[in-house]
């Protein structure tokens, strides 16, 4: 992995160079109170709309699966204005057929590499797909789509927009310096590079050695019409699930990886139960953790039948409303959708003190925070909430209050058409 890096870095650090005097970058203008980067900051008259309608946007992923950067992608091109901005995603490895149908999208996702393991140098499929396409606007998310961005200054997309969704497990450590060095100069051809925390904010400005005015912030929104509290799907649900028997419900949701740590979650659950509470916990998610989350369970005569694996899931909402207790344990997280999902689903929520999480959840108000691999404190957190059925109902209701008034789904559909008429205009189309 890290030899196939390390020829990604040098064949997009060849072509950077190569043509790196045709196309300057500065810093420059405010947008939403937080800065624009790169071309974007240019003088021009910002009273004027764009004279292109639609403007067409092409968004670029690594795949289109069941992730939370995938979902985000989704979520704003169904919610984004069609008479505006004509959407297309560009899933360079790989497209989940299943999901595509489910969201509307078949005809609407390009997929100029193979879905397998091992280096693959994407920049010339990228350069057919926007010679097919000539998008206006193309906006890539994270180190898997930032090949899109050469393409893009190559095809001369008159607007290139980059963003950073969340962590890896090998970023913890920080980043080679290569990949810093690659990523900075990749940023300044960016019109606008942001992140969804500020936390991840932070990270990614000292790991490229950005200024403070390079990287800015729009978080993530929640339909918090389709994530609510529901009593009677609540009992639905649950009946399914559970039957006649009333336990305390705690899950969590996401890719069983390392980074999540789910195991962590299955610890404290053991010592919970050892003590006497009645629990039963849900994972769902799928990914290459689930043989080792499975053993650990069925090794432990506490955990055995305590614990249910559902897999990836389409009925996310559903399950939700069947939780008690919603817990994070992830080991980092940019800006959680499935936390922000919980929060405004009414669930109670513990999450791990790490990147997005402490602003979502306000310690004590609307959630509980717990050091990351601290399953001590974990069980003390969920200790709390299981032998208090009103601190769950008081952390639910701030959960869902907080979703609603900072993290709504039309705020961040208002902010991401702002993004994009601004960067338009200033473009001059």
């Amino acid at each position: 992995m890290r030899r196939e890096s390390s020829v990604l870095e040098h064949e997009l650090t060849q072509i950077v160079q190569n043509e790196s005097e045709n196309r300057a970058a500065s810093d420059g203008a405010e947008y939403l109170q937080e800065p624009l980067s790169g071309r974007a900051a240019r003088s021009l008259d910002s009273t004027a709309a764009p004279q292109v309608r639609p403007l067409k946007v092409l968004h670029v992923i690594d795949s289109l699966g069941l992730g939370g950067t995938e979902q985000g992608v989704l979520k704003i091109m169904a919610g984004l204005s069609p008479d505006l901005l004509e959407q297309r995603i560009c899933a360079i490895r790989n497209c989940d057929a299943r999901l595509a149908d489910s969201a509307g999208v078949t005809s609407k996702v390009f997929v100029p590499g193979q879905n397998k393991v091992g280096f693959q140098f994407h920049v010339p499929g990228l350069l057919k797909v926007l010679r097919a396409y000539r998008p206006h606007i193309i906006h890539s998310r994270n180190w898997g789509a930032i090949e899109a961005i050469p393409a893009a200054w190559l095809a001369r997309v008159p607007v290139i927009l980059h963003s950073e969704h969340g962590y890896e497990i090998d970023m913890l450590s920080g980043l080679p310096w290569r990949r810093r060095l690659l990523r900075r100069t990749l940023y300044s051809l960016c019109d606008t590079v942001f992140t969804v925390s500020r936390e991840l904010r932070d990270y990614h400005r000292q790991q490229s050695w950005s200024s403070a005015r390079r990287i800015s912030v729009i978080p993530n929104g929640v339909d918090t019409k389709r994530f609510a509290p529901d009593a009677d799907k609540r009992q639905a649900i649950r009946a399914e699930l559970f039957g006649s028997s009333q336990p305390i419900v705690v899950g969590t949701i996401g890719r069983l990886v390392p980074i999540k740590d789910q195991r962590t979650l299955l610890e404290a659950a053991k010592n919970l139960i050892e003590r006497g509470h009645n629990l039963q916990i849900l994972l769902v998610g799928g990914g290459p953790e689930l043989d080792n989350l499975r053993a650990f369970a069925e090794s432990s005569a506490s955990l055995a039948n305590r614990v249910r694996f559902l897999g990836p899931s389409f009925e996310v909402a559903e399950l939700l409303r069947s939780l008690d207790v919603f817990v994070l344990p992830s080991i980092s997280e940019g800006m959680s959708n499935t936390l922000l999902e919980a929060a405004a689903s009414g669930v109670a929520c513990i999450a791990s003190n790490i990147g997005g999480n402490p602003e979502i959840i306000e310690d004590g108000i609307s959630g509980l925070l717990f050091p990351p691999k601290d399953a001590l404190a974990l069980t003390h957190c969920l200790e709390q909430v299981v032998l208090r059925p009103d601190l769950r109902a008081q952390l639910g209701s701030a959960a869902r209050q907080r979703a609603v008034t900072c993290f709504s789904i039309d705020r961040m559909m208002e902010r991401y058409t702002t993004l994009y008429l601004d960067l338009a205009r200033k473009s001059g189309l």
